[in-house]
């Protein structure tokens, strides 16, 4: 029934209905949102770890560079583990860098409203 109401409304409005569609199923499906995020950290961590950023110019205050944690701190909202901060991604994989960013805090508004239900309809 959703599909078919997005179906007739304008295209300003079909993006935010196909983005909760094909992230939580809005609401159904909740754990769509952990498949996602599990493939973003799988993408993220073997770019990573093929092509790892550089280091700044002052290598002894850094923790090593960890292709896993430093994926995970770029779709985490919140770093945890301070790779963000101290590994620079060069070319094409600073673009990657920002997707990861970008889709890590739509996975997890949309994990924390599927969680919580708030997208399911009654």
């Amino acid at each position: 029934m959703m599909r078919v109401r997005r179906d007739v409304q304008g295209p300003i409005h079909q993006l935010p209905e196909m983005l909760l569609d094909w992230t939580v199923g809005y609401g159904y499906r909740p754990w769509r949102a952990v498949s996602w995020f599990a493939l973003a950290l799988a993408t993220g961590t073997i770019v990573f770890t093929l092509a790892p950023p550089h280091q700044p110019h002052n290598p002894q205050d850094q923790p090593p560079f960890h292709a896993f944690s430093h994926t995970l701190d770029l779709l985490m909202p919140v770093p945890l583990f301070g790779q963000r901060e101290h590994w620079i991604p060069v070319g094409w994989t600073l673009w990657l860098s920002y997707a990861l960013i970008a889709s890590g805090w739509i996975l997890a508004t949309a994990l924390i409203a599927g969680a919580t239900r708030v997208l399911h309809p009654d």
